[in-house]
């Protein structure tokens, strides 16, 4: 395609300029000869208008120059004014910017130069055949550049695209991750440790280590529970929102397995927005998990305060009065905890206390319903 391009411009050359010359008369005498090849060189230049589009405009501009500085040694047939234009519209495609405006003013001193040389009956022809097509360069330029800025800017939408589809891919990812670790880990430190208890007591006290294997029985049904609720949230499934009563409740589970644990409300319960109250019981379960891991044997105190205009729970527990249980944790449960807090536009605070305990304490955004 480009090749047929370049032979459509060298016979538009030759039709302009070479056969108006033979047909009026060839020069005989050598100045001549180089008059009309030096024409037909700045028409030719156009060849390359693509590729160098800045190389042409000088090039040809400057034979032009000398042609008419040769005076009355040629012929000038009038079709060559067409080569006029089509350099003057390249030198507006080459060049952009504040460069744009150089070139403006560099053609007019230089139409000025042509005008002085060729004389003063050539404005007219010198004005149409140059300022027209100079602006209409100037368009194309100008719409060109549109349309690649518009090109630019659609591949970077298109990346930012697909890098927020990335982050909120990760972001679900490790949801689900902190999601599975509350549930299976609450549910499997509980079991370890009423499994370990129930292995002590089947001997001296059958009728408790029943009741601490019906309460292994209940942890698991509730972590199955809680694995179907985030299956059927997963699959798009509207279930209930929860509400801070779930803190009562894993708060009596545990209670039920043996911890010594207490829990106090303060001021509101009702009307949080769904995602506090999750967050809040996530606080509380992981803390007492925690405190089930790394604090056996000690007391453990939950407040909920909704008095003021954010919701805040502690969850604190006194130093380990028995041996810790050989269960390690994956690291990732504060940390978690911590992310999802910051995500909902609160804060957490975990860190021991005097005494020898430690202290969780998240303070969330009201977000009431």
């Amino acid at each position: 395609m480009r090749r047929l391009e370049q032979l459509a411009i060298a016979a538009l050359v030759v039709a302009a300029i070479a056969l108006p010359t033979a047909y009026h008369g060839w020069p005989t005498t050598l100045i001549g000869n180089v008059f009309t090849a030096l024409l037909l060189g700045c028409g030719l230049t156009l060849i390359w208008w693509r590729t160098q589009p800045r190389l042409v405009a000088l090039l040809g501009g400057t034979f032009l120059l000398v042609t008419a500085l040769l005076g009355n040694s040629g012929w000038f047939p009038d079709s060559a004014f067409a080569i006029i234009a089509l350099l003057t519209l390249v030198a507006a495609l080459g060049w952009s910017g504040r460069a744009a405006w150089v070139v403006a003013a560099g053609l007019v001193v230089y139409l000025s130069v042509l005008w002085r040389i060729l004389g003063d009956t050539s404005e007219v022809a010198l004005v149409m055949f140059s300022v027209p097509s100079f602006l209409a360069g100037t368009v194309l330029r100008l719409r060109r550049e549109t349309a690649d800025e518009l090109a630019r800017r659609g591949r970077e939408l298109e990346e930012e695209r697909e890098l927020f589809a990335e982050i909120a891919v990760r972001h679900e990812r490790a949801r689900i991750a902190s999601e599975l670790h509350d549930i299976v880990g609450h549910a499997i430190s509980v079991m370890v440790i009423q499994a370990a208890a129930g292995q002590r007591l089947i001997d001296r006290d059958p009728v408790q280590a029943e009741q601490v294997f019906a309460g292994i029985a209940e942890s698991a049904r509730q972590g199955r529970d809680d694995l179907q609720r985030l299956v059927e949230l997963l699959g798009g499934t509207e279930v209930g929102g929860p509400d801070l009563s779930l803190i009562g409740e894993v708060v009596t589970r545990a209670a039920r397995g043996g911890l010594d644990v207490s829990c106090r409300f303060e001021g509101e319960r009702d009307g949080f927005a769904a995602p506090t109250a999750h967050i809040a019981f996530r606080v509380v379960q992981e803390s007492l998990t925690n405190a089930l891991r790394y604090a056996p044997g000690a007391a453990v105190r939950v407040l909920v305060n909704g008095s003021g205009r954010d919701l805040t729970v502690s969850v604190e527990n006194d130093h380990a009065t028995r041996e810790h249980p050989r269960l390690a944790g994956t690291g990732r449960g504060l940390v978690g905890l911590r992310e999802r807090v910051q995500d909902l536009g609160g804060r957490l605070v975990a860190g021991p206390i005097a005494g020898g305990g430690w202290r969780v304490e998240a303070t969330l955004p009201g977000g009431h319903s």
